[in-house]
């Protein structure tokens, strides 16, 4: 099986398509995304969308957030994603490595990502790549009226 990661560098309606087919795998209550949404995120500086094809067809993506605040560049793994179909491919691990990488490139301290206890095996690849549990809580404040996200 042969995986290609690629950082997507531009908007395209395979893209959005992609993005759109592999994004309710992970949030039933995320909207489908704009090509204005695609554009800003393979625009910001800030942000690395990572890509994995697998016979040309994007299979996985991963989001890399880096940011600089008063205790370093840190960075910030969200929406790991791959899809039902080829799960157990190595494909999230493909993915991950690759942000590490990246994050190494940009010089950041430390990578922080969460999984929910229930995605058993994307833990446990997590702790096989070397992320470690950290003991600290989680909390989230929801800005938008309609609670979703």
């Amino acid at each position: 099986m042969s995986v290609e990661v690629t950082v997507a560098t531009s908007a395209s309606p395979e893209l959005r398509d992609a993005l759109n087919r592999l994004v309710p795998q992970l949030s039933s209550s995320a909207k489908p995304l704009s090509d204005a949404d695609v554009v800003r995120m393979t625009t910001d500086h800030d942000v690395v969308l990572f890509v994995a094809k697998h016979d040309d067809v994007i299979v996985g993506t991963l989001t890399l957030v880096v940011f600089a605040i008063p205790s370093g560049q840190r960075a910030w793994i969200e929406d790991v994603i791959v899809d039902g179909d080829v799960r157990g491919l190595g494909i999230g691990a493909a993915l991950t490595n690759a942000a590490i990488e990246e994050g190494r490139r940009r010089g950041v301290r430390t990578i922080d990502l969460t999984s929910r206890p229930s995605r058993e095996a994307a833990n446990k690849l997590y702790q096989k790549l070397g992320f470690e549990i950290r003991d600290t809580n989680v909390y989230r404040f929801f800005i938008e009226s309609d609670r979703s996200g």
